[in-house]
């Protein structure tokens, strides 16, 4: 494999988009996230009148649109920023509508196969790259020169959760946000759709009792050895 890939996988709220931003950052590789295109296929979809009060999710005239309006990750230097029609989308792939039928979206197959496409056609142009998503190890990139799989306990992910989202880290809250995070990854291991696992040839880190800095740099760390 000519180009150099490092894949963070794991569950939800494991931190995998913002540490898999920092590693990228400490090797001098650009970090692609895979959640954002999904984004992006969904803000198309929505605007062209698919989802909730309007036309079910179709997904070859959506990918139609997609392609039509110019949705593509673009490198600004750092890493890669939505761009559609022309103009960076990163804010409007944030929405909170977009965020309510992303996963719906990210599920179906067909779309799933032209995100990884464009994917790993980005990896192929040469750039280094840190992906992090939930099957980048082991249907997007099963070659990558390294494999992370970062987790957590369910409980401290609650907390993180509820931290960033500025909310109170009280125990009610907590033990709700824990049983969710729980439900949600019987879920995504169990979905038939490219379903949470980790890959066999992944090293995985737990990071319950790590800080940020420190998986971070652990897995820069094996970076380096891996790659150099």
């Amino acid at each position: 494999m000519s180009s150099r890939v490092v894949a963070i996988d794991g569950p939800a709220a494991s931190g995998k988009s913002s540490t898999a931003r920092a590693v990228a950052e400490a090797l001098g590789f650009a970090h692609l996230d895979s959640g954002a295109l999904y984004r992006g296929v969904t803000l198309v979809a929505l605007t062209e009148g698919y989802g909730p009060g309007g036309r079910s999710f179709d997904p070859n005239p959506m990918i139609l649109a997609a392609e039509k309006r110019g949705l593509m990750l673009q490198f600004d230097g750092s890493g890669f920023a939505v761009y559609l029609d022309g103009a960076p989308a990163d804010e409007a792939i944030r929405s909170a509508s977009v965020t309510a039928n992303v996963s719906e979206v990210s599920a179906i197959p067909e779309i799933r196969e032209w995100v990884n496409g464009r994917l790993r056609a980005l990896a192929r142009a040469g750039q280094p790259v840190v992906v992090d998503g939930r099957d980048i190890g082991t249907v997007v990139f099963p070659d990558a020169n390294l494999k992370v799989f970062l987790t957590a306990s369910p409980r401290t992910r609650a907390e993180r959760r509820l931290s960033q989202r500025g909310q109170s880290v009280d125990p009610a809250a907590l033990e709700r946000e824990t049983a969710l995070l729980a439900a949600r990854d019987k879920a995504d291991s169990s979905r038939a759709v490219a379903p949470l696992r980790m890959a066999k040839d992944a090293v995985p880190l737990d990071g319950t009792n790590l800080s940020f800095e420190q998986q971070v740099a652990q897995i820069a760390e094996w970076a380096r050895t891996r790659i150099g």
